[in-house]
């Protein structure tokens, strides 16, 4: 397990440089647009998240718990001066800003917001791991992302984008066109 790294001091003394991470976002309940574009909103208003990119959106059919509506997911590049810890704070207090309630693993939820990588950071902990540990099994994470970053790499060197032939009989449709 290797500790989370310190943004780097900058030479500013207002703080920390940002690094780079990758979020994932879906939502299945409601008006999915909305709520995603909400969630990005608030992850802004936070001013602790900047939004650098952001995917176009993907339909996608839900995973373990399948009787259940279609999700819409996105994946955004955003810089942050956030450790990793405290960027999940973050990512679940926006959740339950959102409405979301964890009542069933991989069931219905109006918003679900991932940290997929952060900069080159592999960690373990017993509330957060990253990189994302289903990330390279997911076509609806592996897509989206390849089209913002397509050269993104997991710690260690992999591209991101060597996964998807793993994951092309997984049903997908991009709906809009970031």
């Amino acid at each position: 397990m290797s500790s989370p790294p310190r943004p780097t001091p900058s030479r500013d003394p207002s703080g920390p440089s940002p690094v780079t991470a990758y979020l994932g976002l879906g939502s299945n309940q409601g008006d999915r647009p909305a709520m995603l574009q909400e969630a990005l909103t608030r992850l802004e208003a936070s001013r602790r998240v900047r939004v650098r990119k952001q995917s176009s959106l993907y339909e996608t059919a839900p995973v373990g718990v399948t009787e259940q509506p279609w999700f819409l997911n996105l994946v955004a590049e955003v810089d942050t001066d956030l450790l990793p810890l405290q960027l999940l704070d973050l990512v679940l207090a926006v959740e339950r800003g959102l409405g979301r309630v964890r009542t069933q693993r991989w069931g219905p939820r109006t918003i679900d917001i991932d940290i997929l990588l952060y900069a080159d950071l592999a960690m373990t902990t017993p509330t957060l791991v990253i990189p994302h540990p289903e990330m390279t099994r997911r076509r609806f994470v592996l897509e989206p992302l390849v089209e913002i970053g397509p050269d993104v790499r997991l710690p260690g060197g992999q591209r991101v984008a060597s996964f998807l032939d793993g994951v092309r009989d997984q049903a997908i449709r991009k709906v809009t066109s970031s």
